[in-house]
């Protein structure tokens, strides 16, 4: 795609900065992003910056952009960064289960093996309940459990997560009832036991990420495998405590809570020998229960000695370096060339930050679900750790904190290629609060204009875009764009991800021609050629043309 050019100069460096969450929007009183008080990142269409060139447009960062199986799928942090570093559109989890339940292959390679473990033993179902196609989809799940009755399997347990965050707020009752339903049914097929047996909001059972809170992991242990969490005869009957004790309570932080039979013994305690699926398809949060499952020696909490031996499966490869899950129903595709790579492979300069909540996206996702390094001797890798409570508490996060690193890796001069994340647009965006989520945008930008100071400083380059979008939405809306409301008429805040485009600024000091390319339709795939060809290296015929054309 590109003729050999001489490789960029770490003392010019290439800084790209991915700003979590922060989409484009229309001006509007839940849109984050224009509600900040008007700095860098507003004025980045149309600006001029003295001694560079620059451009501006925007890109699709969901749906089939992003390899989800349709446009009416959102992006999220995982596939932009899959997407991003990759250079190229790659099939995402979503559509890589959806496709081998359509074919059937699913149901080939390990599933024969965890059906023959499961019986005589309990099949176990842990994951998100949900059809936000981010972390999980319910089909998904209903769709084993009707195979794995039909296989034979006697006993099954589920142990169902709220979301909250990827789908509408308080819908827990409404997958709740659909999983039921599914339930009902197999029931009346044949004689298989199957229940509700655990659950909890995402954010405050089992799905850590990044070992930032074992804790929440160790409460998914006890709800899960021990049956030791608060006691209810039916998920349903937890929710509605929980709601009548905290009336505003955010699906994703519901407690955890076992299902007890009338004997008050938990109905779906893991005994010794059982099966365990984790049928969530995207890893991130996925990883830490899997270790709590299945690894020997483990010490992180103290599990107790009476179970053992599980056959613990994953819905798909979440780290392939560290072969977790050692067991996966679905095989991810190889990911080979991604920018990382090559550029390794050049002999160039690497260095990737992120806070904690986002560290594995600009490593592990950017890397094409690589953990380590291409090149120790020339990749650099900083983890700042995040605040251990509700975003919307600390709304700045770290974003100051992530511009002192990318400032200190640009002046330092010892780096041709520089990515960072900015966290707060997607993690207090979550959040739906919208004054927290300005503060977010707020702390993003003074982080953005001082990294801008230090490239303007060394003559490099910077490249601003984002991943999804979250803040720039912070209402629900109807199909026809109203904002919905709730019984008392006020206006239903939005915690999940956006289908908006995402900004996509050049500012380049080197003062090269620069004019957005013919590319219909672009979106964050056609960002990779662009770095590589910024960095003067050669771009492999599969990445999608380059968003800008550089003279």
């Amino acid at each position: 795609m590109s003729s050999q050019r001489t490789a960029n100069s770490s003392s010019n460096p290439l800084v790209l900065l991915i700003l979590d969450g922060v989409g484009v929007a229309e001006p509007a009183p839940d849109n984050a992003v224009e509600l900040a008080y008007p700095g860098l990142l507003r004025e980045l269409p149309g600006a001029t910056f003295p001694g560079a060139t620059s451009v501006y447009t925007t890109l699709r960062a969901h749906g089939t952009a992003v390899g989800m199986p349709s446009d009416a799928d959102m992006g999220n942090s995982e596939v932009g960064h899959n997407t991003l570093g990759a250079g190229r559109v790659l099939d995402q989890g979503a559509k890589q289960v959806e496709d081998a339940i359509q074919s059937g292959a699913i149901w080939h390679g390990t599933w024969p093996d965890l059906v023959r473990a499961a019986h005589g033993h309990t099949l176990h179902f842990i994951g998100l309940l949900s059809d936000g196609n981010v972390h999980s989809n319910i089909s998904h799940l209903k769709a084993m459990i009707e195979r794995a009755v039909a296989d034979g399997v006697e006993s099954i347990a589920i142990h169902s997560l709220f979301d909250g965050r990827d789908v509408s707020d308080h819908t827990a009752e409404q997958y709740l009832v659909d999983l039921e339903a599914c339930i009902e049914r197999c029931k009346a097929a044949g004689p298989a036991d199957v229940r509700v047996a655990s659950g909890g909001g995402r954010m405050a059972t089992t799905m850590d990420r990044y070992e930032a809170d074992w804790s929440m992991v160790e409460r998914g242990w006890q709800a899960h495998a021990l049956g030791t969490a608060r006691p209810f005869h039916a998920a349903a009957e937890a929710l509605a405590m929980f709601r009548k004790e905290d009336p505003g309570v955010s699906d994703q932080y519901l407690p955890s809570f076992t299902v007890v039979d009338d004997a008050n013994e938990p109905v779906g305690r893991m005994r010794s020998g059982d099966a365990v699926v984790l049928f969530n398809f995207r890893g991130d949060r996925m990883i830490e229960i899997y270790r709590a499952l299945a690894d020997d020696p483990f010490d992180k909490f103290a599990r107790g000695d009476d179970v053992r031996d599980l056959f613990v499966v994953g819905m798909t490869e979440y780290d392939g370096d560290a072969k977790i899950p050692r067991h996966s129903l679905v095989q991810p595709p190889e990911v080979n060339s991604t920018v990382s790579e090559i550029v390794a492979d050049a002999g160039l300069r690497q260095f990737a930050v992120a806070e904690t909540q986002k560290f594995g996206h600009v490593t592990y996702f950017w890397n094409g679900n690589r953990s380590e390094p291409f090149d120790r001797a020339t990749e650099v890798y900083q983890e700042i750790p995040s605040d251990n409570v509700r975003f919307e508490e600390r709304p700045w996060m770290k974003s100051a904190e992530t511009a002192d690193a990318v400032i200190d890796a640009v002046t330092s001069g010892e780096y041709a290629f520089i990515r960072a994340n900015f966290a707060g647009g997607d993690m207090v965006g979550h959040s739906g609060d919208i004054e927290a989520s300005v503060v977010a945008v707020e702390s993003i930008d003074i982080g953005l204009t001082r990294v801008l100071d230090a490239i303007t400083a060394t003559a490099g380059t910077l490249i601003v875009t984002a991943d999804h979008g979250n803040c720039e939405e912070l209402h629900e809306r109807s199909n026809d764009g109203r904002v919905r409301t709730s019984e008392s008429g006020t206006a239903i805040p939005k915690k999940s991800h956006t289908l908006s485009p995402v900004p996509f600024a050049l500012i380049d000091f080197q003062q090269r021609s620069l004019q957005v390319s013919g590319v219909a339709d672009p979106g964050l795939a056609n960002i990779g050629a662009l770095l590589l060809e910024l960095l003067g290296l050669d771009c492999p015929d599969s990445y999608a043309p380059p968003v800008v054309d550089v003279g």
